[in-house]
């Protein structure tokens, strides 16, 4: 029964990530379905971002992993000594602990302007964090996946170009390396679903964990527009739903 759970959930991801990514090759299909039986990560649940030919988990599915080992708590904890507010630059460490007890497994996380993308100046203390959560959690699962917050200002480019330089250097409707902004996918799913695009920018804002969708950083964007992609695809009654919700005081919110 279990074997037959793990080929349904390695057909589903797989399945996803030809409808977001086009054909996958034989390397990223094998890993894939390592990925899929090994660590029960998903691709329509954003847990997962191709790019380049390789895969990145994201810190959301790290976190959901935690949650299904029942992971007992984590920690973070601001490294005064190495951070510098007047650079902006901010280390923290995180402890992972799997279960009551356990002596915890540590990661480092560092961001400042240099290392982060232009979306999230400002915000460079939250991106410390989260890596250094994201790099405790990798090592207590054993996941040898790099996580795409971890990636700093240089990360790869060719499948997702970075959207502030698109919003600088060509303001129509073209695109960069054959790839269309973040901006222009977002809208063409919002056209193609119809989809309330006001609705669709709360959702996008929570789900990144940001006060907007401006504030996000390119990394979340991305993870989101494959999340409502297959969300669309697969349910889009389900994602009315999920969408109306926002519609609501947020007070009053499930």
């Amino acid at each position: 029964m279990q074997a037959k759970s793990g080929i349904k959930a390695f057909r589903s991801n797989a399945k996803a990530a030809r409808a977001l990514w086009g054909p996958l090759s034989s390397f990223v299909t094998r890993s894939l379905r390592e990925l899929t039986g090994t660590y029960g990560l998903s691709v329509p649940a954003g847990d997962l971002l191709l790019l380049e030919g390789r895969w990145y988990v994201t810190h959301a599915g790290l976190v959901r992993l935690g949650q299904r080992k029942r992971c007992s708590g984590i920690n973070a904890i601001l490294q005064k000594d190495f951070s510098d507010p007047s650079l902006s630059r901010w280390v923290f460490r995180a402890t992972v602990y799997k279960s009551r007890g356990s002596r915890g497994f540590v990661g480092y996380g560092d961001a400042d302007p240099s290392n982060c993308s232009t979306l999230v100046h400002g915000a460079e203390m939250r991106v410390a964090e989260t890596r250094a959560v994201n790099r405790a959690l990798r090592k207590a699962y054993g996941i040898g996946l790099c996580s795409v917050e971890e990636l700093g200002s240089s990360r790869p480019s060719q499948s997702a170009p970075d959207p502030a330089h698109n919003e600088k250097h060509h303001h129509g409707n073209g695109s960069t390396n054959g790839q269309p902004r973040l901006r222009d996918q977002l809208s063409l799913l919002i056209r193609q679903y119809n989809l309330d695009p006001t609705l669709v920018k709360a959702y996008a804002a929570n789900f990144c964990g940001t006060q907007t969708l401006s504030g996000a950083g390119r990394d979340l964007v991305e993870s989101f527009i494959s999340h409502l992609a297959v969300s669309a695809k697969e349910n889009r009654d389900a994602l009315i739903c999920k969408l109306n919700s926002y519609s609501q005081p947020q007070e009053a919110r499930p």
